[in-house]
């Protein structure tokens, strides 16, 4: 187990592209931490600088207490799991997960034990002659989660490693996959583009966009306190409603003249971009604000009105014994349910 720390990393391709802004953070050790952001906006890039798979334009990555920029990456104890599984498809399950330990010159009872031991906690010891063929996705992908774990690393590195699965698959992996990490307490470095993933698994979050470090904070701090439209809309399912509205004279405004209840403008005057998240919106006769409901969608735990607020798409969730129809209906806000940000940086205010 390790600490991981990038100091001023940057990542520039020689055609100029830049694709990764100076970063800084540190991993402690044992943490779970998920780097997520659109396709695009640098997660692999950093992802395999760190395992180095990619050169380091600028900056120091560092593992534990050694600086691993001039270490090859056999020699950086790391353990990478990969979607595609990279599994070798004439080898059986057992020696695909030992073959690393064989190239290391371990002796062959040695390797045995620790297949079995991995294969154990995977719930693959009945697979172990079979040959990835004979597997399903998931199987595989515990075949390549094995083959990590024997090899007792410093660092686990995820590589989108659930994005080849069902949605069913994909909850239930990700739940094995939190489950084992905590109970081998390796420190590891998640990549998705699946927000829910993030959310789900992370004990923090790194939220790229663009090659720039948007926001790292824990779950709870990324959802309840973006630090950007970007990251306010990204997170989260369904997203966070993003008005246009004008602050001054101690209060924020929409077209048409509705005001945003617990909207503190903290002296600032200008256009804002008002945040509300669906599920903090409660319908009712006395709310300030006035919905125009246009479609309802049905989720089975609950429903989403969508429709709009002063001339802007709006979404709203609400219980599933909720009436709803469409036309006008009255909003009511949950307390702490306005975000607001800055309209030209997207920054959050306040």
């Amino acid at each position: 187990m390790a600490q991981v720390t990038l100091n001023q990393v940057r990542k520039v391709y020689p055609n100029g592209a830049e694709a990764l802004e100076a970063s800084t953070f540190t991993i402690p050790d044992g943490e779970l931490c998920v780097l997520v952001g659109p396709s695009g906006c640098g997660k692999s890039t950093m992802l395999r600088m760190v395992a180095g798979l990619e050169d380091i334009t600028e900056g120091e990555v560092s593992i534990g207490d050694r600086v691993v920029n001039d270490i090859d990456p056999a020699d950086r104890n790391i353990a990478m799991v990969f979607q595609n599984y990279a599994l070798y498809p004439h080898m059986s399950v057992a020696r695909n997960m030992g073959y690393g330990l064989k190239n290391r010159g371990m002796d062959r009872g040695q390797i045995a034990a620790k297949v079995r031991e991995a294969a154990e906690m995977l719930n693959l010891t009945e697979f172990l002659d079979r040959r990835p063929s004979q597997l399903s996705g998931g199987q595989r992908q515990r075949v390549a989660m094995g083959r990590a774990i024997v090899r007792e690393p410093d660092l686990f590195l995820f590589d989108e490693p659930l994005s080849n699965l069902d949605a069913k698959l994909r909850n239930q992996m990700r739940i094995e996959i939190r489950a084992l990490q905590r109970r081998l307490g390796t420190t590891a470095m998640y990549v998705t583009h699946d927000q829910v993933e993030a959310m789900t698994m992370a004990d923090r979050i790194i939220v790229l966009s663009n090659g720039h470090i948007e926001q790292i904070g824990t779950p709870n701090e990324i959802y309840e306190h973006p630090a950007s439209t970007f990251v306010a809309s990204f997170m989260g399912a369904p997203p966070m409603n993003l008005l246009t509205a004008e602050a001054g004279q101690g209060r924020v405004t929409l077209p048409g003249g509705d005001v945003v209840p617990q909207a503190g403008v903290n002296g600032h005057t200008g256009p804002v971009q008002v945040g509300i998240r669906p599920e903090d919106i409660i319908p009712s006769p006395q709310g300030e604000l006035t919905l125009n409901v246009d479609i309802i969608e049905e989720l089975g735990a609950q429903r989403l009105l969508h429709g709009q607020m002063a001339g802007q798409a709006f979404s709203v969730a609400v219980p599933k014994d909720q009436e709803a129809v469409t036309g006008e209906m009255r909003l009511a806000l949950k307390p702490g349910a306005v975000h607001l940000f800055d309209a030209d940086q997207g920054r959050r205010l306040g």
